[in-house]
């Protein structure tokens, strides 16, 4: 989450010198990041290694020195880095890479932003703490990107407004809801557009039981289908911040309990569970 500015290094002590180094993380508005670590005391070149979940890639990062006998690492934008979970350390030469844990993170630029969308996609990378306190980096990268804003709960209907990016809406565009086990064709849902802002209402009684994801169709059935999906704001997860009521309706296969929720992926999905008589 936001945090204040980054604080002017201090002398190190031994107990400073036993713990992990420390990043702190500052966002752009454009989707780049700049890391700040202290000084290892090691000689050698230093950088900064970021290594995705999958064991399989990795970006390295020179690390520069900076004010206050900092290092600084600059991930700009327009450095590729493909969606999903990457870890950070710090390496110097040839020596073992040490795993970092975050300091001040200042993401106030994350906040409401708007991407341009001139490149075609949607880069973002959010810094935040694992689990285990190490500094990690979500990162999605969406092409076209469909943008998940207010939702409204209604009695037995969800109201979903949001923007896309990437790729114009047009008269034929509508919204479907995808099953995850379910094989019998999804409903439409009429879209409302203005340029590229989009509102769409789904009747829970139109859903079966099951998990429903929730897609955009911005030129019908001959364009791409896009996942609708919350990710321009400075919260790495979703799923336990963002929580919606449940509504019991009644449907052609009984009354269920229906609600909204972000998956893991920050994406948009709907429970459908019978109720319990």
């Amino acid at each position: 989450m936001m945090t204040l500015a980054p604080q002017t290094a201090q002398t190190p002590t031994d107990e400073d010198a036993a713990m992990p180094p420390r990043a702190d993380c500052l966002a752009d508005s454009a989707g780049g990041l700049t890391f700040d670590v202290a000084e290892t005391g090691e000689s050698g070149d230093t950088h900064l290694l970021l290594v995705h979940r999958d064991g399989l890639q990795e970006v390295r990062l020179p690390l520069a020195p900076a004010a206050d006998g900092r290092l600084r690492a600059a991930l700009p934008s327009g450095v590729e880095l493909p969606e999903g979970r990457w870890d950070a350390f710090a390496q110097t030469g040839e020596g073992e890479p040490q795993r970092l844990i975050p300091g001040l993170n200042d993401l106030r630029s994350l906040v409401d932003r708007v991407p341009s969308g001139a490149r075609g996609h949607v880069a973002v990378r959010i810094p935040y703490a694992t689990k285990h306190g190490n500094l990690s980096i979500r990162s999605w990268l969406r092409a076209p990107h469909a943008e998940a804003g207010e939702l409204h709960i209604g009695e037995g209907t969800l109201g979903v407004h949001g923007q896309v990016y990437g790729v114009a809406l047009t008269p034929d565009a509508y919204a479907e809801p995808a099953g995850r086990e379910e094989t019998r064709p999804a409903p439409r849902f009429e879209i409302h557009r203005d340029q590229a802002l989009f509102r769409f209402t789904v009747d829970y009684t139109a859903l079966p039981e099951g998990v429903w994801d929730l897609w955009l169709r911005p030129a019908g059935e001959s364009g791409p289908r896009v996942r609708i999906a919350r990710l321009l704001d400075d919260i790495a997860d979703k799923k336990p911040i963002f929580t919606y009521p449940k509504v019991t309706v009644d449907t052609a296969h009984g009354p269920v309990t229906a609600g909204p929720y972000y998956t893991g992926d920050n994406d948009l999905s709907i429970t459908v569970t019978p109720t319990t008589p």
